[in-house]
């Protein structure tokens, strides 16, 4: 039995290399693409080239390629751009804003979040109300990543910070316009 797997080593390479990109497909980001491109590249080259390639051989060419493909694979960044970061956890999405894919009730619904991660479309549920069609939205809380709840941008009132910046443009204003007043009355005096 050893000598029939020793024997079509190359080929049993290149399936199970072949069976992990097939997973790596399945479940992208799983990293099984490097083993899986480097167990192909060494079976491919055991199964074309006619000289029986000892084990050792093959395990030396797994490594190589392996390394090369590690390093074309975190080079690239197959997955989302380098730097660009991805959903870690639930509480990453708290903040993250979207529109509406299916109207969103209290107990159904649908939205596309703009940095979603692999697969930006999520479950969720409104606050209150009906959140209809294309509506843009916030996610008031992740809910553990199951199911979002959301709330329609337009909807969302002033907070204490948007009052608070209110005011201080508003102070800004009035500084501007005792400025220019005294800046007038020293031109009135200047001028007499």
């Amino acid at each position: 039995m050893l000598e029939l797997l020793v024997g079509n080593m190359p080929l049993a390479l290149l399936i199970a290399g072949l069976v992990l990109m097939g997973l790596e497909a399945l479940s992208p980001g799983a990293h099984l693409i490097v083993i899986g491109v480097a167990l192909v590249g060494a079976g491919l080259i055991g199964v074309l080239v006619p000289v029986a390639l000892s084990p050792i051989i093959l395990a030396a060419l797994t490594l190589v390629i392996g390394v090369g493909a590690a390093y074309v694979y975190r080079e690239f960044d197959f997955y989302g751009g380098k730097g660009t970061a991805q959903t870690s956890d639930s509480s990453s999405l708290s903040g993250a804003t979207g529109y509406v894919t299916e109207t969103v009730t209290a107990r159904e619904g649908q939205v596309k979040l703009e940095e979603g991660g692999f697969s930006p479309y999520y479950s969720a549920r409104s606050t209150g109300g009906t959140i209809e069609e294309g509506e843009e939205v916030i996610v008031l809380d992740p809910g553990g990543g199951n199911v979002l709840t959301v709330e329609a941008l337009g909807s969302i009132g002033e907070d204490e910070i948007d009052r608070a910046l209110a005011e201080d443009r508003s102070d800004d204003a009035a500084d501007e316009n005792l400025q220019s007043e005294s800046e007038a009355e020293t031109e009135t005096e200047k001028s007499s």
